[in-house]
């Protein structure tokens, strides 16, 4: 699973620590940004569902939806993301079993 380090950026907040990357197994692209510190989890979690965000463009329309937008995307994040993205995947062995994360 790629990680990269991305800024987001909303009218009245910051993350400078966000989190983008591709999830091999679901098949989607994700964004993880202001976590919540009592819980240690994102209150901006995009990318949990099953092939959710196939292509890069559809995560960042839904966080632009939100009001958010990215920073820091440079070339270098982009092609690690697409190249992991373009690599065959069979279904998970959740899907297989029948239990599909919807």
């Amino acid at each position: 699973m790629s990680r990269h380090p991305v800024i987001v950026r909303s009218p009245d907040r910051t993350d400078e620590n966000a989190i983008i990357g591709y999830d091999p197994p679901m098949r989607t692209y994700f964004l993880q940004a202001f976590e919540d510190p009592a819980t240690e989890q994102p209150r901006l979690w995009l990318g949990t569902r099953f092939d959710q965000y196939p292509d890069l463009a559809s995560l960042i329309a839904a966080a632009k939806e939100r009001g958010f937008d990215l920073d820091t995307l440079d070339d270098e994040i982009l092609v690690d993301m697409a190249r992991e993205a373009a690599q065959p995947r069979g279904r998970s062995l959740m899907e297989r079993l029948g239990w599909p994360l919807t």
